[in-house]
């Protein structure tokens, strides 16, 4: 099914605007919800003429506890939800000051999870729709170097996974996206090995695909399935020693 309409919650980012593109492409009209959205009138000027669609941009901000406001503000619930924001934050950093480590916490996992929490309501209550979250591979197992991230992920990952579960008689699917390794601004600087890498485009492409075939959780690189898979199994006695 080829959603109608898509709301992209965390829209200024680089995979933000990929999905925007992607899901324009097909017709679909685009919101894109961000903090100062004000600033996204480009963005919506070339997915009206390249596209031929609507587009809007509202303010949004995911750790505000504004998500009963921010739906019952819209003028109409969207088929389809995007949950793109994520903060990968700084491990050092996280472990020195709490309130680093608290909003790392907040904006990959309880902030998310509230908006879809209103997102998932409302779509029951209609009977359709889609929600997808970008969780990370970095929640299939915490890691030292990452563990506070990670934890936040796993959490959104578990949060998901119940979600769906919870909606699958309701009529609403959701999809959580692991898309591994990402060439985007928040990775500049960052040497990243080209296999495990995907571009925002390529993430845009796998979410859009994964929503109109109704996929349940999706590596957007698959190899990242196997690399995964052999990094959960590593027996912690051995794991804890590895500088991962």
């Amino acid at each position: 099914m080829t959603p109608s309409s898509v709301l992209i919650l965390g829209a200024r980012s680089d995979i933000g605007r990929a999905v925007a593109r992607r899901f324009a492409q097909s017709g679909a009209s685009v919101i894109l919800a961000a903090r100062r959205a004000d600033g996204l009138a480009d963005e919506l000027a070339d997915l009206r003429i390249r596209f031929k669609v609507a587009a809007e941009a509202i303010e949004f901000d995911v750790t505000d506890g504004e998500a009963e406001r921010f739906f019952d503000a819209l003028p109409e619930l969207p088929h389809t939800v995007v949950m793109v924001v994520g903060l990968l934050g700084d491990q050092p950093r996280s472990e020195a000051d709490l309130d680093a480590a608290s909003a790392v916490m907040a904006t990959n996992y309880t902030g998310p999870a509230c908006y879809l929490l209103a997102a998932a309501r409302r779509m029951a209550m209609r009977g359709s729709g889609c929600i997808v979250g970008i969780s990370s591979v970095a929640g299939d197992r915490g890691r030292q170097s990452n563990y506070v991230y990670g934890s936040a992920k796993a959490g959104f990952t578990a949060f998901l996974a119940g979600l769906r579960n919870r909606l699958f008689r309701r009529g609403v699917t959701v999809v959580t996206v692991k898309p591994g390794f990402v060439a985007t601004a928040m990775t500049a600087g960052m040497k990243l090995p080209p296999l495990l890498t995907a571009q925002p485009d390529e993430v845009g492409q796998a979410i859009f695909t994964a929503v109109t075939k109704g996929k349940d959780t999706i590596y957007v690189r698959p190899i990242w399935r196997l690399i995964m898979a052999v990094i959960r199994n590593v027996p912690e006695i051995v794991f804890k020693r590895l500088s991962m």
